[in-house]
């Protein structure tokens, strides 16, 4: 009896052990649920507290700083911007007309030359016993055709006497015209003899700049040398060779044409220094099917030599220029919902509008306006990143800084910050 009674309340607590465990399990998920939710229910109530703050104190905040710039009136030029290479006019390579030894080298390299000035010479005496040889060869051939001529005149009055026969008077006079063959051969020999001779002395073809000599004195130099004696190259003046799209063309041909000479401006690889002015003067027949660019020449004096071969340059082609039009900076152009548009400062309450505008063409930092601005009237060209139409406004100068802007730390007679001295006051305290 006692038995049973003891696995009766054994078994009770083995079952309640077991189910207690997933209540505890169910309980922690459920407590951990409910700290998330509260701490998801704090972050997105501090969210939404301060946004409404920020809101607020972007409506409240002050007047922005802006620099106005007035809208003026003046002239602008269409300009096309090409990349050109700087080509010479003339390039020559002196090399020598006969063969002979270099006796004389007369150029300097680097130096500057004229047309005529003499750069070399070869052992003229090949040459002038050349010439004596022609020269005697004439004498005595002229001699024999003086004789020829004289026995034809003796054999014509015979023949006029029938005291000859006509057969006789006949090979004389062919005798007279084989010596006058002669003797102008003999001439032309002259005077090729004198060629070579002229040739000993080689002097410049054209004004230039001599390069670097290819030859010393003392080589025996031929016409069929493949470098030369020297390089001579024109720089004054001298071209730029540059390629604008096929686009340009009509506009171009169309200003030439009508007698227009459209200046060219030489700018650095960067584009803002001037190297030189000049003028287009040509362009190319046809028009490069692989790129649709065709190739321009403008001509530059070159007075100070700053135009160089093969250099690159940027060239900026003036192809008209609108005189009296409404001009504005570059910087006050703003793009937007309303398409292109400024903000025009309004001087009687310090607020600024929203004003579309129609934009012609740029020229550097100054655009035309073609419609929605008037002259005298100012555009803000620096703060308007944050302004809208109808905001509040302080005008300051270009030099000012803005007022949120931390100030410079004012130098002490020592040479150190105010800052710097105000805390050095205070260790001393």
């Amino acid at each position: 009896m006692n038995q049973p009674i003891k696995t009766f309340q054994e078994a009770p607590p083995n079952g309640s052990s077991q189910t207690a465990k997933p209540r505890s399990r169910r309980r922690l998920v459920l407590i951990s649920i409910v700290v998330l939710l509260v701490l998801a229910g704090i972050v997105w109530k501090t969210r939404q507290e301060g946004a409404p703050q920020q809101a607020a104190g972007g409506r409240n905040s002050g007047p922005m700083s802006i620099v106005p710039d007035v809208v003026g009136k003046g002239d602008i030029g269409i300009n096309i911007n090409a990349l050109g290479t700087v080509t010479s006019l003339a390039t020559v390579t002196i090399r020598t007309q006969i063969s002979g030894y270099l006796q004389k080298i007369d150029f300097t390299e680097g130096n500057e030359v004229k047309k005529g000035d003499l750069l070399a010479e070869i052992d003229p005496r090949p040459y002038e016993a050349a010439l004596a040889q022609a020269k005697g060869q004439l004498a005595r051939d002229e001699a024999m055709l003086k004789g020829a001529q004289v026995d034809l005149a003796r054999y014509q009055g015979l023949a006029a006497q029938n005291a000859v026969p006509h057969q006789t008077l006949d090979t004389q006079v062919a005798l007279v015209g084989q010596d006058q063959g002669t003797v102008e051969a003999d001439r032309a020999a002259v005077k090729s003899a004198e060629v070579n001779l002229q040739y000993c002395r080689i002097v410049s073809p054209l004004d230039g700049r001599v390069g670097l000599r290819q030859v010393d004195q003392g080589n025996y130099v031929t016409p069929g040398d493949a470098n030369g004696l020297v390089v001579i190259t024109q720089l004054q003046p001298i071209s730029v060779l540059f390629t604008v799209p096929e686009d340009n063309l009509q506009a171009i041909s169309k200003r030439t044409q009508a007698g227009a000479i459209l200046p060219a401006t030489a700018l650095d690889r960067t584009g803002t220094s001037k190297i030189a002015d000049g003028s287009l003067q040509s362009f190319d027949s046809q028009i490069d099917p692989t790129t649709g660019t065709i190739k321009l020449r403008a001509q530059f004096p070159n007075e100070d030599r700053l135009l160089y071969p093969n250099q690159f340059v940027n060239i900026r082609l003036l192809l008209d220029t609108h005189k009296d039009v409404t001009t504005v900076s570059t910087a006050g152009i703003q793009r937007g919902a309303p398409g292109t548009f400024v903000y025009v400062v309004n001087a009687a309450d310090s607020t600024v509008a929203v004003r579309p505008v129609k934009l012609g063409v740029t020229d550097g930092d100054r655009v035309e306006i073609l419609s929605g601005l008037t002259p005298g009237e100012r555009i803000v060209i620096d703060g308007a990143d944050k302004l809208r139409d109808g905001a509040k406004i302080i005008i300051r100068s270009e030099t000012t800084p803005a007022p949120n802007a931390a100030p410079p730390a004012e130098p002490d007679k020592a040479g150190g910050s105010g800052k710097k001295r105000r805390s050095e006051g205070g260790q001393k305290q």
